[in-house]
C-alpha cells in the first residue's frame, strides 16, 4: 500500500495513475500505507513549486504561476504535480516508461497540439520527447500515425459517426471487461433487438432535426455475429434506412465460431465493406486458457471464407502478453498473420481490468500462468511493429489503457487506403459519435467558443510545459457524453430514457454556437 501525504488531494486519482506507471496495479491511499510519498505545494514570488519526498529522495519542480479560469489553473497544476512525482519515481526506480510521464489515453493529441501551434511534424515529435519524456521510438510512432491520418482525421461539420453495440458473445473471454455477456439460451436477444430498433428509429428523428448525416457506421460488441443472422440483418437494415449515405460500414464478425456463409453473404448484401475476424492468438492452448471456444485453424477458415465471398477489407486483432505466452508464441501468431495478409491488424497490449475474470485469476487468486514480464511484453510490441511495417502495414491510430502490460499501447496498422474512419474519429475525438445499445456512450462535440488566436501553444516554453491555458484549435472543442445503461435488462426497459439522455446532450450547446 502506498500512502500519498499531499496537500492537493483533489489530484489523488491522477497521482495514482503516475504511481502505476512504475508500480503496476499498486494500491494507493490518502491516509495509510507502508511506503510514504510526501508532497507539499507552495506559491511564492510568482512561482508554483511542488516538492516530493520519499525513501530519502526528493524532487522539486517550479514554474511561473499562471492566472486564468479555475479550469485552466487546475489543468496546469495537475500537469506540474504529476511531472514532479514522475521525476521522483524515475530516480527511485531507475525506470523510464516508454510513454514517459503520460498517463492519458490519446498521446497523439499532444503531437497535434504542437502542429496546430505552428510546429512542423518533426518539431512536434521533438517537443513530445522533450516536454513529456516520451521515448524517441514512441514519439516517432505518433509521427507515423499523423501521416496516415492526414486528410481523413476530421469530418464535415454536419457529419457524425454511428456505433451500435451488440452485447452478446458465445463465451466470455477472461480478459473482457465490456458490457457484454454470454448469449446462453438467447432469451434476451429478441427483446434486445426490439429495443435497439426502437432506439434507432427515435435517434433517426434526432439526427433529422439536428440536420446531421452519417459518415461511418460501426457495429461492435460483444460479438455482433453471435446473434441470429436474421436479427443482425434487421438491425443493419434499420440503421441504413435511418442513417443513409455512410461511406464506411464495419461489423465486428470477431469470433470465428460465430461466422458462417449465411451471415457473411448477408453482410455483403447489406453493403458492409469492412469486417473483423479476430484470432487474438494462433496458439490453441492460449485460446482455451482465455475462454475462446475456437481454434486457430477455425480462424483461418473463417478468414478464407470471407475472402472467397469478396470481402476486401478485413481486420484481425491480436493481443500481446496473453497469459502463458512467450515471445516465440507471439512470433508464431505474427507468422500466420503475415501469411494471411489482412488489410489491417490491431495489436493490443493485454490490459487486465479489475472487472475481468483474468484479474481474479492472475491478481486475486495468484495463478500467474507464467505471465510474461514487462520487458517481454515490450519485446512483443516492438516485434509486431517491425514486422508489420516491413510488410507494408502502417500505424494509423493508437490508444492506451490503464493496467496495460508494460505500460504499452494498442495500435491499429493498415494498408494504405484501408484505415478505418470510425476508429480514427472515435479515438482522436474529432467526430461526434451517436452510440446505441446497452453500455454505449454517445460523445457529442461542441465549439467551446473564444478567439482561435487564443488557442496557441508556446513552442519556446523553457519549462517543458504546454501552457494549458492556451489550448490549440481542436482542444477548443467541448465534448459532452450521454451513456446508456450497461445492464441489458435495464436497457430494454429504459430505451426511451436513453434517447432522452441523448437529446439533452445533443441539443445543449451551452457555448451559444452550433454544434458540429
Amino acid at each position: 500500500m502506498i500512502w500519498l501525504k499531499t496537500d492537493a488531494p483533489q489530484f489523488f486519482s491522477d497521482l495514482g495513475d503516475v504511481l502505476r506507471l512504475f508500480y503496476g496495479d499498486a494500491r494507493v491511499s490518502l491516509n495509510e500505507g507502508d511506503v510514504v510519498f510526501e508532497h507539499r505545494f507552495t506559491e511564492a514570488d510568482g512561482l508554483w513549486t511542488d516538492r516530493w519526498i520519499s525513501q530519502g529522495a526528493e524532487s522539486t519542480l517550479s514554474q511561473p504561476a499562471i492566472e486564468g479560469t479555475p479550469m485552466e489553473v487546475k489543468r496546469l497544476r495537475k500537469r506540474q504535480i504529476k511531472l514532479a512525482l514522475y521525476n521522483l519515481l524515475k530516480r527511485l526506480t531507475g525506470m523510464k516508461p516508454p510513454w514517459g510521464s503520460l498517463t492519458g489515453i490519446r498521446p497523439t493529441r499532444l503531437l497535434y497540439e504542437g502542429m496546430e501551434a505552428g510546429m512542423t511534424l518533426d518539431g512536434a515529435v521533438r517537443h513530445v520527447i522533450e516536454a513529456y519524456d516520451v521515448s524517441p521510438d514512441r514519439a516517432a510512432l505518433l509521427g507515423e500515425i499523423a501521416k496516415m491520418q492526414s486528410g481523413i482525421r476530421e469530418a464535415a461539420p454536419d457529419q457524425f459517426d454511428l456505433y451500435i453495440g451488440i452485447p452478446f458473445c458465445k463465451t466470455r473471454c477472461s480478459y473482457c471487461s465490456f458490457s457484454a455477456g454470454e448469449i446462453g439460451n438467447g432469451k434476451l436477444v429478441a427483446p434486445y433487438v426490439e429495443a435497439l430498433l426502437r432506439e434507432i428509429e427515435l435517434c433517426r428523428a434526432l439526427m433529422e432535426e439536428k440536420g446531421m448525416r452519417l459518415r461511418a457506421g460501426y457495429i461492435g460488441g460483444g460479438t455482433p455475429t453471435a446473434i441470429p443472422c436474421g436479427d443482425l440483418a434487421r438491425i443493419l437494415a434499420a440503421a441504413q434506412v435511418a442513417f443513409p449515405g455512410a461511406v464506411e460500414w464495419t461489423v465486428e464478425a470477431g469470433r470465428p465460431d460465430t461466422i458462417d456463409e449465411e451471415k457473411l453473404r448477408m453482410l455483403r448484401e447489406r453493403g458492409v465493406g469492412r469486417i473483423s475476424v479476430n484470432p487474438q492468438t494462433f496458439n490453441d492452448e492460449t485460446l482455451a486458457r482465455i475462454g475462446r471456444a475456437h481454434t486457430g485453424a477455425e480462424t483461418i477458415a473463417a478468414y478464407e471464407l470471407a475472402r472467397a465471398l469478396g470481402f476486401n477489407d478485413i481486420n484481425m486483432d491480436v493481443i500481446a502478453a496473453l497469459p502463458g505466452e512467450t515471445v516465440a508464441d507471439f512470433a508464431h501468431t505474427l507468422d500466420v498473420i503475415e501469411g494471411l495478409a489482412p488489410d489491417s491488424v490491431t495489436v493490443h497490449s493485454l490490459a487486465i481490468k479489475r472487472s475481468s475474470k483474468l484479474h481474479e485469476n492472475l491478481v486475486v487468486a495468484g495463478n500467474g500462468y507464467g505471465q510474461i514480464e514487462a520487458e517481454g511484453a515490450g519485446e512483443m510490441i516492438a516485434l509486431a511493429r517491425k514486422r508489420l511495417m516491413t510488410g507494408g502495414w502502417r500505424p494509423y491510430y493508437l490508444y492506451r489503457q490503464k493496467y496495460m502490460a508494460g505500460n504499452l499501447e494498442n495500435v491499429g496498422y493498415a494498408r494504405p487506403g484501408k484505415a478505418c474512419l470510425y476508429n480514427i474519429g472515435n479515438m482522436e475525438e474529432t467526430v461526434s459519435v451517436l452510440a446505441l445499445g446497452a453500455g454505449a456512450i454517445t460523445k457529442w462535440l461542441f465549439d467551446r467558443g473564444g478567439n482561435p488566436e487564443d488557442f496557441q501553444l508556446n513552442p519556446k516554453d523553457e519549462t517543458g510545459f504546454a501552457d494549458s491555458m492556451n489550448r490549440q484549435n481542436h482542444q477548443a472543442l467541448r465534448i459532452e457524453r450521454a451513456p446508456n445503461v450497461r445492464n441489458i435488462e435495464e436497457y430494454i426497459a429504459r430505451v426511451d430514457e436513453m434517447v432522452r439522455r441523448k437529446r439533452d446532450v445533443i441539443f445543449s450547446d451551452k457555448s451559444g454556437r452550433r454544434a458540429p
